[in-house]
């Protein structure tokens, strides 16, 4: 199965600038048989969105909807799964996306070449 799980940036880029995403990667995500955005996305966005950081053209959740794909929500087996992982990375969004990634067997869409030392299939952008 073609499962797909896309780093905040990606969702964002995917919304309102379609063009930072490579051909390849548009028709990955365009033909995968489902695209997941996490909770801990929505939650990122909000947070930067509330400190002036990020502008929203539209809720998230919308956006989401919008696009197509399916909200994934962070579960306690996600949140056990981040403290497992090697501490490659310390951005706390980023790790539950890898948590989350290896706890269902979906690929991350990303480009934070950061996340590359963890064992989870990433899909860079």
């Amino acid at each position: 199965m073609n499962l797909l799980l896309l780093d905040t940036h990606v969702f964002l880029w995917w919304r309102s600038q379609p063009t930072r995403i490579s051909p390849d990667v548009t028709r990955a995500i365009a033909s995968a048989e489902v695209v997941f955005v996490s909770a801990a996305s929505a939650w990122e966005a909000s947070i930067k969105a509330a400190l002036g950081k990020l502008k929203l053209p539209e809720s998230f959740e919308s956006g989401v909807a919008k696009s197509g794909f399916q909200q994934l929500p962070i579960g306690f087996g996600h949140a056990s799964q981040v403290s497992d992982l090697p501490p490659h990375h310390q951005d706390p969004f980023d790790r539950m996306l890898i948590a989350q990634a290896r706890s269902e067997g979906l690929t991350l869409v990303s480009h934070d070449r950061r996340l590359a030392p963890y064992d989870v299939p990433i899909l860079w952008v």
